[in-house]
C-alpha cells in the first residue's frame, strides 16, 4: 500500500475538523467572537440546529443499514466500561476530592460534534446517519454516569434521580434522534421545501460549533495543567480509544463500523464536562484543562489512528 496515498487520506478526514478548530482560536485572537458571541452560537448549535442536522440525517438512513443494534451495543457497553476502568484508576491515583472530575474527563468525549463531524468527513451520508444514532445513545450514558459519579465525589452537587431523567427528557439531542426514528420505519414523506431548509439549517451546526470550540481553547491553561489533567487526557485519547478498538476488531468489526468506532471513542473531551462540574462545585479548572490538553492531543491521536488502522487494512 502506498504510504503517501494512505497519510493524504489520513489528512483528508482530520485537518477539515480542526481546521474550523483552528479558525476559532484565530477569531478568537483578533476579536471576530467573543465570549458572548460563543455562549449564543453553542446554545443554537445544541438546541436547534444539530437536532435539525440529526434528524435530518436519521429520516434520509436505511435503518437496515444504520441501525445496528449489535455495534451500538458495544459502543454503549465499553463506553460504560471505560468510565468504571476510569474510576478505578482514579481511586488508585487521584485525591478523593478530585475523582469524579478525573473520570468524567477521562472517559467523556465529545462525539456530538467532533466525533460526528469526523464520522461525516470520513464516511459520508452513512458516517452522519449511523453516528447520529450512536450520538443519540452516548448522551444519555454520558449525562447519566457524569451526573452520578460527581455527585458522589462533590458534596455540592445536586444531582438526584429525578433531576438526571429530566435533564436527559428535555435533551435536544436526544429529542431529535427519538423524533426522527418513526419517520425513518415508516418512511414518511417530508415536503422538499422543508428539506431544503432544514439542510440549510442543519448544515450549520458542525462548523459553527467546531469554530466555537476553538474559541474557548486556552493555551495558557495547558501550561498550568497538572499532572492529572494529562493522566486523564491520556486515557481519553490514547488508552481507551486503543482498547475500545482492539475489542471491536477481536468481535469481527472491520472497514466504516470499526472507523467509526475508533473516531467516537478518540474523541477529545466533551466541553459539557467543565459545564457540569462546575454546576456540581467541584475543579473546574481540572475538567477545562483536560478539554483542552485532550482537543490539542486528538489532532494527532486521532489522526496517527487513521493512518495506521488504514496502513494494516483494517478500515
Amino acid at each position: 500500500m502506498d504510504l503517501l496515498a494512505v497519510f493524504s487520506h489520513t489528512l483528508q478526514v482530520t485537518l477539515p475538523v480542526f481546521a474550523m478548530v483552528f479558525l476559532g482560536i484565530v477569531f478568537n485572537r483578533i476579536g471576530w467572537i467573543d465570549a458572548h458571541f460563543i455562549s449564543m452560537a453553542s446554545a443554537l448549535v445544541f438546541r436547534a440546529t444539530m437536532p435539525t442536522l440529526i434528524f435530518l440525517s436519521i429520516v434520509r438512513a436505511d435503518l437496515d443499514v444504520a441501525l445496528q443494534p449489535g455495534l451500538i451495543v458495544y459502543f454503549l457497553g465499553f463506553s460504560v466500561l471505560s468510565f468504571f476502568l476510569a474510576w478505578g484508576w482514579a481511586i488508585w491515583r487521584c485525591p478523593y476530592e478530585e475523582r469524579g472530575v478525573f473520570t468524567q474527563g477521562a472517559f467523556r468525549g465529545n462525539c456530538g460534534i467532533v466525533g460526528l463531524a469526523l464520522a461525516a468527513n470520513q464516511y459520508g451520508d452513512y458516517g452522519l446517519s449511523l453516528g447520529s444514532i450512536l450520538v443519540g445513545g452516548i448522551i444519555i450514558v454520558y449525562n447519566v454516569l457524569s451526573a452520578i459519579i460527581l455527585a458522589y465525589y462533590s458534596a455540592g452537587a445536586r444531582s438526584g434521580i429525578a433531576a438526571i431523567l429530566k435533564h436527559i427528557a428535555k435533551n435536544p439531542l436526544i429529542l431529535g434522534v427519538l423524533l426522527a426514528i418513526p419517520f425513518a420505519y415508516f418512511d414518511i414523506d417530508l415536503p422538499a421545501w422543508l428539506l431544503t431548509s432544514g439542510d440549510y439549517f442543519g448544515a450549520m451546526s458542525l462548523p459553527l460549533a467546531l469554530v466555537c470550540i476553538g474559541g474557548t481553547l486556552s493555551f495558557t491553561s495547558v501550561k498550568r495543567s497538572s499532572s492529572l489533567a494529562l493522566d486523564a487526557s491520556l486515557w481519553k485519547v490514547v488508552w481507551l480509544p486503543l482498547l475500545g478498538v482492539l475489542g471491536a476488531f477481536a468481535l469481527g468489526y472491520r472497514g466504516r463500523e470499526l472507523g467509526i468506532l475508533f473516531l467516537f471513542f478518540g474523541t477529545p473531551g466533551a466541553a459539557a464536562s467543565f459545564v457540569m462540574a462546575k454546576a456540581a462545585h467541584a475543579n473546574a479548572k481540572l475538567a477545562a484543562n483536560i478539554i483542552v490538553i485532550t482537543t490539542v492531543a486528538s489532532l494527532f491521536t486521532l489522526s496517527a489512528g487513521v493512518f495506521i488502522l488504514k496502513l494494516v487494512g483494517w478500515i
